[in-house]
């Protein structure tokens, strides 16, 4: 079994884990990164749909210490951000050379078991690290195929069927407008309430906010939005009482950035149903009492993060859910717990929240290690 001691161990290679890797490393704190995919950043190499681009503009996106080019697109596109973030991991290094926490590992290339010791853990799996698909009574049973929105690309072989999509979020709003453009008979489950604005709304409301207060913000937003969409509760898709912009910072729930399928939903190209209660062979029973037939279903119902199921003692940062047991506007701390215990990429703040925990952690890391080694001195 081979050991390897480093100043930080950071489980998870998705974005917060790089991100994180590369703020030490601008520290010169050795650090290694644990990642279970073949790959870094696999939610976009593997799991992101073709026509998938960053719903916020490229300056609410960018990672610490490396910004995106002047002539990058406002918007940058998924094969555009992946070669971004091949660019950025060039910032990241493993050093041996240089313990509390102990990580066992399992090396899938040469099988052999590792241990890591760091006096820091950084917890950087994320909360998407596990699609979920909600259990439904006859589901197991459903004569046609069903998904989880992350194995989706596109709707080319979906053409000529009858498919419906759980979830009016973003990914689901999205892969509806794509089937729809494929050719799929596509229909669409709105199960709570939710915000649809547009690319443009959000960039002015994240201008706005450095400004103005976000009850303000959100009034305006929200009007601009009737403006351009009517009402949208006729269709199917009710908005919730309180703004957007509120709920993103006291839930972490994002609002839909409508790419095109609001309109699909105007014309009747794209239905919309209230939740499912059951499933029987190919049969879907709705809320309202009503049962269509469908060929594939496609579950855009989000993820869920897996911490529990490797991380011991993690109490003392994380509930049962696997979340931070405080959120960022409950404590501007709530990235730190006990004995160099950290977490990164849980917020629910996107890119940005992500960047600014990752300086956080590293700048807290070199802090202690500087006041450690002053004291040695």
């Amino acid at each position: 079994m081979e050991e390897v001691v480093v100043d930080v161990v950071i489980v998870g290679g998705g974005h917060a884990g790089i991100a994180t890797s590369a703020c030490l490393n601008h520290l010169k704190i050795s650090n290694v990164v644990l990642e279970r995919e073949d790959c870094y950043a696999s939610l976009w190499k593997k799991r992101a749909y073709d026509r998938l681009k960053l719903h916020l503009a490229k300056q609410y996106c960018q990672l610490p210490h490396m910004p995106f080019p002047q002539e990058a697109p406002t918007f940058i596109p998924k094969n555009e951000f992946i070669r971004y973030l091949d660019e950025y991991v060039s910032l990241c290094f493993y050093d041996p050379n240089v313990s509390k926490w102990s990580v066992v590992v399992r090396n899938t290339i040469s099988e052999a078991c590792e241990v890591y010791f760091a006096k820091f853990l950084v917890v950087a799996s994320g909360e998407n690290s596990q699609g979920y698909v909600p259990q439904i009574h006859g589901l197991d049973e459903f004569g046609g195929t069903f998904m989880h929105s992350s194995l989706y690309q596109n709707g080319k072989k979906f053409s000529g069927k009858d498919v419906l999509v759980v979830g009016v979020g973003n990914s689901g709003a999205e892969i509806a407008y794509d089937l729809s453009n494929w050719g799929a008979r596509t229909s669409i489950v709105a199960r709570s309430t939710v915000h649809i604005l547009t690319e443009e709304t959000v960039k002015l409301g994240m201008f706005l906010l450095k400004y103005l207060p976000t009850k303000l913000v959100d009034a305006i937003v929200v009007n601009l939005v009737k403006l351009k969409q009517g009402d949208m509760s006729k269709y199917g898709i009710k908005r919730p009482n309180e703004g957007p912009f509120f709920l993103k910072q006291m839930t972490g729930r994002s609002a839909t950035i409508d790419v095109g399928c609001m309109k699909k939903i105007r014309s009747g190209e794209i239905k919309v149903f209230p939740s499912i209660t059951s499933i029987e062979g190919n049969d879907i029973k709705f809320e309202n009492g009503q049962t269509q037939h469908f060929d594939d279903i496609i579950f855009a119902t989000g993820y869920r993060s897996n911490v529990k199921s490797w991380l011991k003692d993690y109490e003392g940062l994380f509930n049962d859910e696997g979340m931070p047991k405080q959120r960022f506007f409950e404590n501007k701390y709530y990235w730190r717990g006990r004995n160099g215990l950290y977490c990164a990429g849980f917020s629910q703040r996107g890119l940005f929240g992500i960047s600014e925990e990752a300086k956080n952690i590293a700048n807290h890391i070199s802090i202690i290690l500087n006041t450690s080694k002053l004291k040695s001195d």
